[in-house]
């Protein structure tokens, strides 16, 4: 078979031993797999020296530009094993649109579809043993990203960047059950604003949460709850992850795009909103609305939807002089079959109705 990332087999591989010990309790992203998948671009020759090769570190000049500008950006996705030992990829063409759309935000260049799902595909195959067979929700995560490696100091687009693909086995998100989280709602933080990166998945931005994290940790909370830098009071995101709303109406509501990240999970739950008799709905929402609609009662369940966690229940909030609950305090029925849903489709447990899965192997 031909490829553009061609197989570099690395000489000193985990033994079989070890690797089943990992994928026994592999955690989340403290494990990585024996190969990575890596190509370098300049502005004179355009992309080359695809390959994948044994995992090793990379070695950068101190003056490398990601270093001294943050000009890097990356995805994060899935490979599952299905219950006949097949593997498959949930909708990676999604991803590679967005690394396309982060790279333009960021001044990259941008990599072929062809070639994000070659570098990704081949690095699995490569690497098979490491899919783990589930018995929840175990899978491999992959973390493509990108970063300008030219070595200079000048504010500019780098003139070499250097793409990779790594992987790492991953546990149950809720490795003690699915529990509800509270957010801490920052009046203190923002995590975007117009015309800023909010819709790209770089580093920087990940970077600027941090303080906004141990904010809500210092008040007792699980997690930190954005609103908009405008001051109109609006819900951004939760951290790392998108922001959806149940109403006692059946309505699935969720922030409009703009400002806040374009998730693939948040696409898959208002497609699959009608299979659950929910209405899917994308339009501001107010602090305002959520606190009177959760004491009304009309506001019936809150949720996170991301790759990692899948979804999230969010069962409280706090801010500053108040705190409220949503619901019972207790994850709601919609949140937990929506995510099971996901799942089913995600591990082949039932049918997939819309195209998303893509076999490796």
């Amino acid at each position: 078979m031909t490829t553009d990332f061609p197989l570099f087999r690395t000489t000193k591989p985990t033994p079989e031993a070890e690797r089943e010990n990992i994928l026994a309790a592999p955690g989340f992203g403290q494990y990585f797999t024996d190969h990575m998948a890596s190509a370098v671009w300049t502005s004179a020759d355009g992309w080359q020296d695809r390959k994948i090769g044994p995992l090793e570190p990379f070695s950068l000049h101190p003056s490398a530009a990601v270093l001294h500008y943050g000009q890097e950006i990356f995805e994060g996705l899935k490979a599952y094993r299905h219950a006949d030992g097949s593997v498959w990829l949930f909708r990676p063409e999604a991803n590679a649109r967005r690394f396309a759309r982060s790279a333009e935000r960021l001044a990259l260049p941008q990599l072929s579809v062809e070639d994000f799902l070659a570098s990704i595909e081949e690095l699995v195959r490569a690497d098979e043993p490491w899919v783990p067979v589930s018995t929840g929700e175990e899978s491999l995560y992959l973390r493509p990203f990108m970063f300008a490696s030219e070595v200079f100091l000048g504010v500019r687009p780098a003139a070499q960047v250097t793409y990779s693909v790594i992987a790492s086995p991953a546990g149950p998100f809720f490795a003690s059950g699915i529990e509800g989280v509270t957010l801490w709602i920052s009046s203190k933080f923002t995590r975007s604003a117009k015309g800023g990166t909010g819709e790209a998945k770089c580093g920087g931005n990940y970077a600027a949460s941090l303080a906004a994290q141990v904010d809500a940790k210092q008040h007792g909370c699980d997690q930190v709850m954005y609103l908009d830098s405008a001051g109109d009071n609006t819900l951004e995101e939760s951290g790392t992850m998108n922001v959806c709303l149940i109403t006692a109406d059946g309505r699935l509501v969720t922030p409009a795009l703009g400002t806040i990240l374009e998730g693939v999970t948040r696409d898959t739950v208002l497609t699959l909103a009608g299979d659950l008799d929910l209405v899917p709905e994308e339009r501001p929402i107010t602090l305002g609305e959520l606190r009177s609609r959760a004491a009304d009662g009309s506001i019936t369940e809150v949720f996170a939807a991301g790759t990692a966690a899948v979804i999230t229940p969010m069962v409280g909030f706090k801010g500053e002089g108040y705190e409220f609950t949503i619901g019972d305090g207790t994850p709601g029925k919609h949140t937990l079959a929506m995510r099971e849903h996901v799942l089913d489709i995600q591990f082949g447990r039932t049918e997939d109705k819309h195209g998303w899965m893509r076999r490796v192997l």
